[in-house]
C-alpha cells in the first residue's frame, strides 16, 4: 500500500485574502521587459496583458508575478522611473481587471515595491534577497508575503560571484540568516527562493536541485524559477523557446525535491505536472 505524506499546509496573507494550499501552486511569469530571456514571455501592450493574464489564471495560476527589469545575465540597467513606468500602469491595469487575484511585484527597488503595493500588488519578490534593507522593511510594514531569493551581485556582475564549498549547505546557511533577520523584522509570510542561475554555474544549478529538500528543515515555503532557463537549453543545445519540455522535467525533480510554488512561463503545463505528481 502506497501512503501520500504531502500533508503539509502553507498559506499567505495576500493583503487581507488568504491564499491557502496543500499541494503545489503555479506563479505565471508576466514579463514587460523588452530584452526578457525568453522572446515568447514578452508583453507589449495593455490588451497583450489582459489576454494573456486571463489565459493563466483559466489555466490555474494561483499568482500573477509582473516584473519590468530584465534580470537575465548581462541584462541592461534601466532606471528606477522607466520600471516604474513599466510596471505601475500594468499592476492597476490587472488590479482591475481582476480584483481578486493575487499579483507580485518582481523587482528589488524599494520605489519599484512601494508604488507596486499602492497600485493593488500583495507579494513583493526581490531577487536582491533584502540587499537593500529597505525592501524586507516594506514587507513587513505592509504586512505582505516576501519572496527571498539567493543571490549574489547583480544581473551584471553575477556570473563572476559563483565560489561556493558546498552550494547546498552554503544556501541553507544563508538562508537560516535571512530568516533570522526577517522574523525580527515582523515578516509574517517568508518565501524562499535558491535562486537558480543566479551567481551560479550550470553544474551549480543541477547539483542545487538534487539538494534542495535540504532547505525543508526552515519550514518554509519554496518557490523554483527554472522555467526554459539556460541550464535547460544550454545543456540540450537548443533555444529558449524549444526548452518546455525540459522545464516540465526539471520541474518533476523539483517537486519531488519539496518545491511548493512554480514559478513559469506555461503554466498549464505545470498544472498539468502538479496534477499527475500529485496523484
Amino acid at each position: 500500500m502506497c501512503l501520500n505524506l504531502r500533508i503539509n499546509m502553507y498559506s499567505l496573507n495576500c493583503k487581507g485574502r488568504l491564499l491557502s494550499w496543500t499541494d503545489p501552486i503555479v506563479m505565471g511569469i508576466l514579463n514587460l521587459t523588452p530584452d526578457s530571456f525568453y522572446a515568447g514571455s514578452r508583453i507589449h501592450s495593455g490588451e497583450m496583458l489582459i489576454s494573456q493574464a486571463e489565459k493563466m489564471l483559466q489555466d490555474g495560476a494561483a499568482i500573477l508575478d509582473l516584473g519590468g527589469f530584465s534580470s537575465r545575465p548581462g541584462a541592461s540597467e534601466i532606471s528606477v522611473d522607466e520600471e516604474l513606468e513599466r510596471v505601475v500602469p500594468a499592476i492597476q491595469l490587472l488590479a482591475r481587471r481582476f480584483p481578486d487575484v493575487c499579483i507580485s511585484v518582481d523587482s528589488y527597488r524599494y520605489p519599484v515595491a512601494k508604488a507596486a503595493l499602492e497600485a493593488g500588488a500583495c507579494i513583493i519578490n526581490d531577487i536582491g534577497a533584502g540587499d537593500q534593507e529597505l525592501m524586507a522593511e516594506l514587507a513587513a510594514e505592509n504586512q505582505v508575503p516576501y519572496i527571498c531569493m539567493h543571490m549574489r551581485g547583480n544581473p551584471g556582475n553575477m556570473q563572476e560571484l559563483t565560489q561556493y564549498g558546498d552550494i547546498g549547505l552554503d544556501l541553507l546557511d544563508y538562508f537560516i540568516q535571512r530568516k533570522a533577520y526577517y522574523i525580527r523584522l515582523g515578516i509574517k509570510d517568508l518565501i524562499l527562493d535558491p535562486g537558480f542561475g543566479f551567481a551560479k554555474t550550470i553544474e551549480q544549478n543541477f547539483r542545487l536541485l538534487k539538494q534542495m529538500k535540504g532547505l525543508d528543515i526552515l519550514g518554509l515555503p519554496l518557490l523554483v524559477g527554472l522555467s526554459r532557463k539556460a541550464m535547460i537549453y544550454k545543456t540540450l543545445g537548443i533555444k529558449p523557446e524549444e526548452a518546455l519540455n525540459g522545464t516540465t522535467v526539471l520541474h518533476t525533480l523539483a517537486l519531488e525535491q519539496g518545491a511548493q510554488i512554480l514559478r513559469v512561463h506555461d503554466v498549464k503545463e505545470a498544472v498539468e505536472t502538479i496534477r499527475l505528481w500529485t496523484s
